[in-house]
């Protein structure tokens, strides 16, 4: 279970990184670039927009294998699984019963003769 907990707080971190990363573009392409200036010498702008662009899908796969190994790491550690409940299953019985007996008839108590 602990494996599962330091999975979760990665993804949580993997995400919000995410989100920053998107956040960051500019939806027409533009990105930092029109913040920064139009001059590609200046600072780097289109090294800007490719780290973006690489970024996203980096921590993008990087999310689907953390999801992939937790969810490995959260079945392995319930290993008694059982598929059918013992309670549910009755052994077959090949045994014939054994025919009803009456029991055996009482006679009644014979008087002793009092002294």
């Amino acid at each position: 279970m602990i494996m599962f907990s330091i999975f979760l707080v990665l993804i949580v971190i993997v995400c919000f990184l995410l989100i920053v990363v998107i956040m960051v573009q500019n939806p027409k392409g533009g990105g930092l670039s029109s913040t920064l200036g139009g001059s590609q010498q200046m600072g780097g702008v289109q090294k800007t927009t490719d780290f973006l662009d690489k970024s996203t899908w980096t921590l993008g796969v990087l999310l689907i294998i953390l999801i992939l190994f937790s969810s490995l790491s959260f079945n392995s550690g319930n290993s008694e699984v059982k598929i059918i409940d013992d309670k549910q299953v009755t052994p077959a019985k090949t045994e014939v019963p054994a025919p009803a007996t009456t029991p055996a008839e009482t006679k009644p108590a014979t008087e002793v003769p009092a002294q």
